[in-house]
């Protein structure tokens, strides 16, 4: 799989991924001696023409020689590939996609959009998402974990902390287990020591649910969950553990018994306008999909925007002021925020979101969820990153499933399909190359959430959720666990998957899995390598996918198995690396630059190896 030559997005191969207008960007190639081309170009367009510029040798490393050539930015978002000619090569393309002989569409190319960089710890830092309901009671609560003083509303139905959610019928919105805000407090060290920094939380406003997307205001922290205090409480301990918190809003719509729709029943009233209203909507307003609870928000009304989003108590704004102002949002449906028919201004939502967030806080973060190609979104000045559901989750799931794991693949009406791991890395590389290097590293490697199946229940074993995780961790982005993984958690889908953590009961964790997270999530939270390294897949076989991740000083090699397999040998020395030193899993012999793998049963294997490209300027 290795073919003789290599650029992508990261500091090795691109001096600035994060460049302002009329900035000179220098692109490095690397390509090996055996197979070295005569000419080397660089293929870009500006202002909508093609500009070629030629490429010079810069300087031979080991079995590789490195060019350079210099890319002027001259619009905000630069697509770019390479062209190798002469010499071994005829007439050779390569963009993020790969190598291809023939002529490619620039769909594919390598991007670099101009702007402002994300900050540092959205890449480095690995993501834990809670719901908040189903993850800690606090230890005063009362029998049903409601905080003292505060009502059961009229929609909830209690349930014992041992119970199983019913799952799919009219009671899965309203199961009330009692989880609170000063419960996550009690449990942060659960979570610190495993590696985490930062917890993601789906939504705690009021609301009429206990998934709370339907919020009924977006100025108050609910009191069931502990209201404002219990919240400012959490900020403050996870501040003081040095790590971050995201919060969970919809942008797209918010509750039927939300303050502002309640106005909106008044035809004079000015909320009126924060919705679309009309007798072509079924419910007599639109909604998200056709769900009457949740009516949608009318961005093409300034004032909705305001109220959302820039207004000086906008909710955008006014969870991320003060000592206990918050780190970011996760943006719900994100991809549907400004959508409607003819009108489609999401992009112009996002960039206030970010502006108005970078205002108030600029090291702040703003992540999407997006289920399919969110490439068009992700074009420099909006949103950070997304949910790399399309990019990653499907993938590893295809790859890895269960011959007995038979749910829906996440939207689509069929069974998870079961592929190759040829395809799957194909299927990967595709959807890398359609977004800049930056929103890759600040997008999320998801293995399931609180609207997934869980991932041990996917792939069927422990081994296998070892080499999920090896890929989560090892491959470009963020790694994001749902609260329970770590402990081998089992559901069959969204709410299946939404159980209470079982404190009270550790018979039911398996241990061994604890310990895999706590390697592996320890050692990609501290490794600049795998926070902003290049990518070089090594081999990818059915059953088998290796890849190295290049920094400056030091790489990465990865070897994911899903089942038992013969050994494999790699070069190292066509890699221009060295020594390796044994990380997790797989043990290896090495001889004279020689390394064999083997692979006894399904799971990862890494290694820390040196390079010689700290040698290049």
């Amino acid at each position: 799989m290795h073919t003789k030559v290599h650029h992508d997005g990261s500091p090795l191969y691109v001096s600035n991924s994060c460049p302002v207008i009329g900035d000179n960007v220098r692109l490095k190639i690397r390509v090996s001696n055996s197979n070295a081309p005569a000419k080397i170009f660089v293929r870009s367009v500006a202002d909508g023409e093609p500009v070629i510029v030629e490429a010079r040798q810069s300087q031979v490393v080991g079995q590789e020689t490195w060019w350079i050539a210099d890319l002027t930015i001259r619009n905000r978002v630069t697509n770019y590939r390479w062209l190798l000619s002469g010499g071994d090569w005829n007439y050779s393309w390569l963009n993020a996609a790969g190598l291809f002989n023939y002529d490619v569409p620039d769909s594919l190319d390598f991007v670099i959009s101009a702007g402002a960089a994300p900050p540092y710890w959205v890449m480095q830092e690995p993501v834990y998402q809670i719901f908040p309901d189903r993850f800690a009671r606090d230890s005063s609560s009362d029998q049903l974990g409601v905080v003292e003083g505060t009502d059961i509303p009229g929609w909830a139905i209690p349930r014992a902390w041992t119970d199983h959610p019913e799952g799919r019928g009219p009671n899965t919105p309203f199961e009330l287990f009692g989880g609170t805000l000063s419960g996550v407090v009690e449990k942060l060290e659960h979570i610190r020591n495993l590696g985490f920094g930062v917890l993601y939380s789906t939504p705690v406003f009021p609301a009429g649910s206990t998934h709370r997307y339907d919020a009924s205001t977006f100025q108050s922290i609910d009191p069931l969950l502990g209201g404002n205090a219990a919240m400012d409480q959490l900020i403050n301990a996870l501040h003081g553990l040095g790590m971050y918190f995201l919060g969970d809003i919809t942008l797209n719509h918010c509750g039927r018994n939300h303050e502002w729709f309640v106005l909106a029943q008044d035809s004079n009233a000015p909320e009126r306008k924060y919705f679309y209203f009309g007798p072509e909507f079924e419910a007599g307003y639109e909604c998200w999909l056709g769900v009457p609870s949740l009516p949608k928000l009318n961005y093409l009304n300034p004032e909705t925007v305001a109220a959302m989003i820039n207004g000086s108590t906008a909710p955008i704004r006014q969870w991320l002021e003060g000592p206990s102002g918050w780190d970011g949002w996760r943006v719900d449906v994100a991809n549907m925020s400004g959508r409607h028919k003819a009108v489609d201004i999401t992009h112009e939502i996002a960039r206030v979101t970010r502006e108005t967030m970078l205002e108030v806080a600029p090291n702040s973060v703003l992540l999407a969820e997006h289920g399919h190609d969110a490439s068009a979104d992700l074009d420099g000045d909006g949103w950070h990153g997304t949910m790399n559901y399309a990019g990653f989750t499907r993938q590893v799931w295809s790859w890895l499933r269960a011959p007995e794991f038979h749910e829906d693949f996440y939207g689509i009406p069929i069974e998870v399909p079961s592929i190759s791991g040829v395809d799957a890395v194909d299927s990967i590389k595709l959807f890398h190359g359609r977004i800049p290097w930056r929103a890759l590293l600040s997008s999320w490697n998801i293995l399931g959430s609180h609207d997934t199946a869980r991932i041990r229940t996917v792939v069927g074993t422990r081994e296998r959720q070892e080499a999920a995780l090896a890929l989560a961790i090892g491959l470009p982005g963020v790694p994001m666990v749902f609260a329970g993984d770590e402990i081998g958690a089992q559901g069959y889908w969204g709410e299946d998957s939404r159980t209470p953590f079982p404190w009270q009961d550790k018979d039911q964790w398996d241990l061994a899995t604890l310990e895999t997270y706590r390697d592996l999530i320890s050692l990609r939270g501290q490794s600049k390598e795998l926070a902003e390294g290049g990518l070089r897949w090594v081999m990818a076989t059915p059953d088998v996918i290796a890849f190295i991740r290049d920094g400056l000083e030091s790489s990465f090699l990865f070897v994911i198995s899903r089942d038992p397999a013969l050994g494999i040998s790699l070069d190292l020395n066509e890699y221009g690396l060295s020594e390796p030193e044994h990380v997790f899993g797989f043990t290896a012999q090495v001889d004279e630059g020689s390394l064999t793998i083997t692979i006894p049963r399904a799971g990862a294997g890494i290694w820390r190896l040196k390079g010689n490209v700290k040698h290049h300027g």
